[in-house]
């Protein structure tokens, strides 16, 4: 019984991947959306959504991060006020994320 010839067809190589951002700390863009989505979700600080999506946006453009390590900060007074009145949504995970975030920026 003969084995199957092996096909000897082009090789196909692994694609190189893009450096991954620690998994500690996580990106101000990503903790930007959530507390964007976070702040939304409870129809909150309407000012300040509309200000972190225009840093969002600034940020996509130019990737200069500023207004989102300043109004990601306010933000983040605001969510721990509503944690602090035990508001259902904000969680602890995302008040350290937020913070990591920033500590990581400065």
């Amino acid at each position: 019984m003969a084995k199957a010839a092996a096909k000897s067809g082009a090789k196909t190589t692994a694609k190189p991947r893009a450096p991954r951002a620690s998994s500690s700390t996580p990106s101000i863009e990503k903790v930007s959306e959530q507390a964007l989505k976070t702040l939304r979700e409870l129809g909150i600080a309407d000012q300040l959504q509309r200000d972190i999506e225009w840093c969002l946006g600034s940020f996509r453009a130019d990737n200069n991060p500023v207004g989102l390590y300043e109004k990601t900060g306010e933000a983040l007074e605001v969510l721990k006020g509503e944690k602090a009145k035990k508001t259902k949504g904000v969680t602890a995970k995302l008040i350290t994320d937020i913070e990591k975030a920033i500590k990581a920026g400065v």
